[in-house]
């Protein structure tokens, strides 16, 4: 995990107003641990908080700071379900098993939910809704059968398809219409895993920041795990790095798709509850999509526009800009404060990349889900390690392809994908 990758991350709203950390002291010296988890967001603070609860020793290394990964960086939009639709899930697996994969995904809302009130984590937290707008007509039906399979498959009542006025009334950009989630919602990514480690650090489980993983390799029955300065021998391992792991497993890195995506959050405005007057979470049926949201302070913080490279653009928050604006022309000319990016992982399915590499366990691959999902699958993969393994199994069970071409050609052969699909979206 590298603490500086030129996205700018010192320059996000989020690290703009964080709520007060202690910095977690590198790993020095040779440690035992009952397991070792790579990777200090999300996933690996959940894993470290649930396996602590177990009784577990625990040691995370972190290679930067705590959350500075994309579970520090991300729009904080908490969207229930995956990024496979229902309808999708259906098709893909069978009414059954699709059902069994939304109902184990929908946990993770309230196991956020749980832990943000049980520890008392101060994360701007709003559970107003999540709405899908329509940038064309024809995506409509694609809603219309994506509510009709959340309620009559999945027995979830909670969204409806909304109209284009009733949509306008909603947000004040001119969609077609719009899926209407009520169990959506939005929160500060950052100071929630800042909340989830300071957590974890009172359950027992040992903190170190700056400490990149550099190898691992398997001695006398156990896992050792060194860094720079330090080293853990454990009887487990977890790997919770998602993009920003690198090297430590072949079969893992194969399987995820590094993409950076950019932010911006504008000066505080006066009319900000206008355009989303009941302060819902937002996003759009671009492929590249677009999300946004009011911050607590009366910003807009909106995402738009990938790379595929690593190199960030000159000006984030011009490169983010003609996106906004696109969408909500009266935002034209206003200062933006903020822009930063991160790296997202997606996976060939869509599907959280979840399993076992030996005796060595990750959860990574998101695809854009992991605000709420990765808390979950940190806990997933304690149950794993402590012996129940239904749960996990059903994650497990669905793991993504390796990208074609390796992690080597893999980057060419998506950016040809991620082409079509552009050009696919501008002829409608």
């Amino acid at each position: 995990m590298g603490f500086n990758d030129g996205l700018g991350m010192a320059r996000s709203y989020y690290a703009a107003t964080a709520a007060p950390s202690v910095e977690q002291p590198a790993l020095t010296g040779e440690v035992e641990a009952d397991l070792v988890i790579v990777g200090g967001g999300c996933t690996g603070l959940s894993a470290a908080l649930h396996a602590a609860r177990q009784g577990l020793s625990v040691v995370v290394l972190e290679g930067g700071r705590i959350g500075w990964g994309a579970s520090g960086r991300n729009g904080g939009q908490m969207i229930p379900g995956l990024r496979k639709g229902a309808a999708e899930l259906v098709a893909m697996y069978g009414a059954g098993r699709a059902k069994a994969l939304f109902d184990l995904a929908l946990e993770a809302r309230d196991l956020v939910l749980g832990l943000i009130a049980e520890h008392g984590i101060d994360c701007d937290l709003r559970t107003t809704g999540h709405l899908l707008g329509a940038v064309k007509a024809s995506d409509m039906r694609h809603l219309e059968a994506e509510a009709a399979c959340l309620h009559e498959v999945m027995a979830y009542p909670h969204a409806e398809v909304l109209d284009a006025g009733a949509a306008r009334a909603q947000v004040d950009t001119p969609y077609q219409g719009a899926l209407l989630d009520r169990l959506g919602g939005h929160m500060h990514p950052l100071n929630y895993a800042l909340g989830l480690a300071r957590a974890a650090g009172e359950a027992g489980a040992a903190l170190h920041e700056h400490s990149t993983a550099l190898s691992l390799e398997h001695k006398d029955g156990r896992i050792r795990i060194t860094t720079a300065t330090g080293a853990v021998r454990a009887r487990h391992a977890i790997l919770a790095g998602d993009a920003l792991l690198s090297g430590l497993s072949a079969r893992v890195n194969s399987r995820i798709m590094p993409v950076a995506n950019y932010i911006v959050a504008t000066e505080p405005l006066a009319y900000a509850a206008g355009l989303i007057p009941a302060n819902l979470a937002v996003s759009d049926t671009k492929f590249v999509v677009n999300y946004y949201r009011l911050t607590a302070d009366g910003r807009m913080l909106f995402g738009g526009g990938e790379r595929y490279t690593p190199d960030p653009p000159g000006n984030i928050a011009e490169f983010v800009r003609p996106y906004m604006e696109s969408a909500f022309p009266q935002l034209r000319g206003c200062r933006i404060d903020h822009g930063w990016g991160g790296l997202v992982s997606v996976t060939t399915n869509r599907l959280p990349h979840v399993g076992r590499a030996g005796d060595v366990l990750f959860a990574h691959g998101y695809s854009g889900m992991g605000v709420i999902l990765s808390t979950l699958a940190g806990k997933l993969l304690v149950e794993e390690i402590c012996g129940r393994s239904d749960r996990f199994d059903l994650f497990a069970a669905v793991e993504p392809r390796a990208f074609p071409g390796g992690t080597s050609l893999r980057g060419t052969l998506y950016v040809l994908g991620m082409l079509w699909y552009a050009m696919r979206d501008r002829l409608g």
